[in-house]
C-alpha cells in the first residue's frame, strides 16, 4: 500500500450521486483525478470559488476524521482492522436526504437524527483510534479557534478531533464557508442540481479508507461493503 501523510475513513456515495457531487466539487477521490464544473446559472461568485475548501476531501461524509499514524502502526495494518470492522458493521438506511445549510456551508444531510448512523461512525472512531497519533499542538490550536465548548474539546483531547461520538453529525459537504445569504440561495439551487440523482431513501451500504497525498488531496484506498 502507498504511503499517506493522513488517513480517514469515509463514506463515498454510489452512481449518479457521487459523479454529480465529484463534478460539482472538481476532485474524483475514488479515480484521484480533477473533474470538470458543471455550469449552474445564477449563482454568487463561480463554482471553483464555492468549492475551493472542500475539494481535496472529495464528495464524501467524515466517518473517521483524518489521523497521522502512531508510531509502530503500519498502513496495512490499518487497512486489515478496517475489513474486520466493515464486515462486523451493519448497514444504515437513511429515509430521506436534503441539502441543507449547516452555520456558514451547504451539505446533504439527513432530514432527521439516525441514532444508528452516529453509532456507526463511533464504532470506527474508537476502533481505529489505536492506530492515531495524537495531535499536535498546532493541530489542537487550530480546532480550538473554533470556539469550542467544553464537551468539545474533552472529545479534541481524547480522539483528537471534537465532533465526534454525540457531537457527531453526517454530512457531504458542498461548499465552503459563505454569508448566509449566499448560502441559503445556494440550498435552493443545489436541491434542484442534485434532486434527480440522490436515491430516496438512502443507503450507507459501504465505507472508504482514503488517504491524503502530499499535495492535500485525498484518495480512496479501497472500499468495503457493510455487513
Amino acid at each position: 500500500m502507498s504511503e499517506y501523510s493522513r488517513y480517514a475513513v469515509y463514506f463515498l456515495p454510489d452512481g449518479g450521486f457521487y459523479r454529480v457531487g465529484a463534478d460539482w466539487l472538481g476532485w474524483c477521490n475514488r479515480q484521484g483525478t480533477e473533474r470538470s464544473h458543471p455550469e449552474l446559472a445564477g449563482l454568487s461568485r463561480p463554482i471553483a470559488q464555492i468549492t475551493d475548501s472542500p475539494r481535496k476531501y472529495g464528495f464524501h461524509a467524515t466517518i473517521k476524521p483524518p489521523f497521522k499514524l502512531a508510531k509502530g502502526q503500519s498502513a496495512n495494518d490499518l487497512a486489515a482492522r478496517f475489513r474486520e470492522l466493515c464486515k462486523a458493521t451493519s448497514r444504515v438506511e437513511i429515509p430521506v436526504l436534503e441539502i441543507r445549510r449547516l452555520g456558514s456551508f451547504v451539505a446533504a444531510v439527513p432530514a432527521s437524527h439516525d441514532p444508528v448512523l452516529q453509532e456507526l461512525a463511533a464504532t470506527m472512531v474508537k476502533e481505529l483510534d489505536p492506530f492515531r497519533a495524537p495531535a499536535s499542538e498546532s493541530e489542537l490550536a487550530k480546532r480550538r479557534s473554533a470556539n469550542l465548548t467544553r464537551r468539545q474539546e474533552e472529545m479534541l483531547i481524547k480522539w483528537g478531533y471534537p465532533h465526534v461520538l454525540e457531537e457527531f453529525r453526517f454530512h457531504l459537504t458542498l461548499s465552503g464557508r459563505l454569508p448566509q445569504a449566499e448560502a441559503d440561495d445556494l440550498v435552493s439551487r443545489l436541491h434542484a442540481h442534485f434532486a434527480p440523482v440522490i436515491p430516496q431513501p438512502f443507503e450507507v451500504a459501504s465505507l472508504a479508507l482514503v488517504g491524503e497525498d502530499d499535495m492535500g488531496r485525498f484518495h480512496c484506498i479501497e472500499s468495503q461493503n457493510l455487513a
